[in-house]
């Protein structure tokens, strides 16, 4: 065969060698707004460092070997002693590592931790998503362990430092601990209540043997659990340490870890209790009400989760047709490519400054913006991971069958995609929440509709939707049956708000005419022609000025 028949033209560099955050302009706009100026300089440079390393041949190729080298289950050593222990591929460590350093597990106690943190959380986790997973609920145990000052005085500086040492070791001997969730069962699932793990009391205060199973418990060599069990005063929340303070190894029993669509690089167990030594965290009966703080906090990282993963399929998809080229030129040139890649630059614009808000209102913790928060995290749970799988695989359909193979990273992406939507809460529960919040809590709505009033009169579109909402909103007649498309309205309605008041012209006009407008059909791609299409798809290009 001639040599001239392996010739390759016309293939695309791979996106590699860049500043991931501030190639993003969405994000390093958000960063800008929301964290004062004091703050701003330092927060700036540590965000660009971590998206340097992030946009490094480096850390795509951690991401790649982990996923690659899914966790190994040993229950048992050569002799046949019980160790239940999950074996990582090295560069899983190597993620993780970089993550714990660059302060992913830190946001509580340090100005603008929290819009530090998740704008770090966004760029770090598109080099690799499930390691996202420890990370998440580490971060997310403070408040619950807050409810306890004994408790939060001995852990709380563990799980917010800056050193990651893997190993089951007693947490006393470690710079750094990771911590895991265990509240779903078997025949409960989201239901917690149903609950059938018991929890027996010790003499000790506070201290209770447990005995029950827990079907998903993500990360299992975390060094401390968060775990939900019946106590003789109800469902009560607890703290299972893996490595008990005298150096022997609490019962922890993993029978097997699950084999997912996607998340391979993370360990997802099934965990047996038989005489677990726990500590109660919170009141006796209290599980859910001290827990719930955690799963607030973890299902904001869902949403911020779910720009990332967004922002990373857009970010291919805009480069490869930046390069590639077909019927006589580029791609990103042919009037309907740029009409797809600039209805997906859209929604990851919007996850991504709906995000970053969130964020903010938690460092702000005022009693307005815990009231916005207590709307506006599941309604933004609801709507934002449920858009990231089908963004996601109309991204890989731009790069065609390169996109479909594996070395493109994109079926990685695709697998991931609807992980989010199901981890705290599938869309249902999250529909039911804002519910819960509409009739039980007035001033959640009012400080949600206050925060969207910030932009009317700047969009008659925008105006138009929040007419209606009210409308919706004042007619609760089969509320529940129609709570899907009510959450998703709110939804729209906010990232529409936030999109008007601080994103170009050309963003809040297509976003405004589309989402909100109606101007849209039902697939990518069919936005409306007259609108500045080529501006908002090169706001997406990942390369930054």
């Amino acid at each position: 065969m001639a040599a001239t028949t392996h010739t390759v033209t016309n293939q695309v560099p791979p996106l590699v060698g860049y500043d991931v955050f501030a190639a993003d302009r969405a994000l390093s706009e958000a960063v800008e707004r929301h964290i004062e100026p004091g703050v701003l300089p330092a927060a700036r440079e540590e965000l660009s460092t971590l998206g340097q390393s992030a946009g490094s041949a480096q850390a795509q190729e951690w991401g790649a070997q982990a996923n690659e080298h899914p966790p190994v289950l040993r229950t048992h050593d050569r002799y046949g002693h019980r160790i239940d222990e999950v074996e990582f591929h090295p560069s899983w460590h190597r993620l993780l590592g970089h993550a714990v350093a660059a302060g992913l597990t830190d946001a509580w106690g340090r100005p603008a931790g929290h819009v530090r943190r998740a704008a770090g959380f966004l760029v770090w986790t598109q080099a690799e998503a499930g390691h996202g997973c420890p990370l998440s609920m580490t971060h997310a145990a403070v408040p619950a362990l807050r409810t306890d000052p004994v408790l939060a005085a001995e852990w709380e500086p563990r799980l917010t430092s800056y050193v990651y040492e893997e190993g089951l070791r007693p947490a006393r001997q470690k710079a750094g601990v990771l911590f895991g969730m265990g509240m779903t069962e078997k025949q409960g699932g989201t239901d917690v209540r149903s609950n059938t793990t018991r929890a027996e009391p010790l003499s000790g205060e506070g201290e209770y043997l447990l005995t029950g199973h827990k079907w998903f418990c993500s990360a299992p060599m975390s060094d401390g659990f968060l775990v939900l069990a019946q106590a003789p005063g109800g469902l009560t929340c607890f703290l299972v340490p893996r490595v008990l303070p005298d150096g022997t190894r609490n019962v922890f029993a993993i029978q097997r870890l699950k084999d997912k669509l996607g998340n391979k690089s993370n360990a997802s167990s099934e965990v047996e209790f038989d005489g677990t030594w726990a500590r109660r965290v919170g009141e006796e009966g209290r599980g859910v009400r001290t827990i719930i703080e955690m799963v607030a906090a973890t299902r904001l990282d869902c949403v911020v989760g779910s720009a990332a993963l967004m922002r990373q399929a857009v970010a291919q998809a805009v480069h490869h047709a930046t390069y590639r080229s077909a019927f006589g030129g580029l791609l990103i040139d042919k009037p309907l490519m740029r009409n797809v890649l600039a209805d997906l630059a859209l929604e990851s614009e919007a996850a991504t400054v709906l995000a970053m808000r969130l964020a903010s209102a938690y460092d702000t913790d005022t009693e307005e913006e815990r009231a916005f928060l207590r709307i506006a995290v599941p309604a933004a749970k609801y709507w934002v991971t449920k858009r990231c799988t089908p963004v996601v695989g109309e991204a890989l359909e731009c790069l065609g069958g390169n996109g479909y193979v594996e070395e493109s990273g994109m079926p990685r992406l695709l697998r991931e995609a609807p992980l989010n939507s199901i981890w705290e809460g599938s869309g249902n529960v999250q529909a039911l929440d804002v519910l819960r919040a509409l009739q039980r809590e007035p001033q959640a709505l009012d400080a949600f509709l206050r925060e969207v009033g910030k932009a009317r009169g700047a969009d008659h579109r925008l105006d138009a939707a929040i007419k209606d909402l009210l409308t919706e909103l004042a007619d609760l007649e089969g509320i529940e049956a129609r709570a899907r498309r009510l959450v998703e309205r709110m939804a729209l309605v906010l990232q529409g708000s936030l999109l008007v008041r601080w994103a170009p012209p050309e963003v809040s006009d297509a976003f405004c005419a589309s989402r909100l407008g109606g101007d849209w059909g039902t697939a990518f791609g069919t936005l409306p022609h007259s609108l500045d299409l080529a501006s908002v798809v090169n706001r997406a290009r990942p390369v930054a000025e």
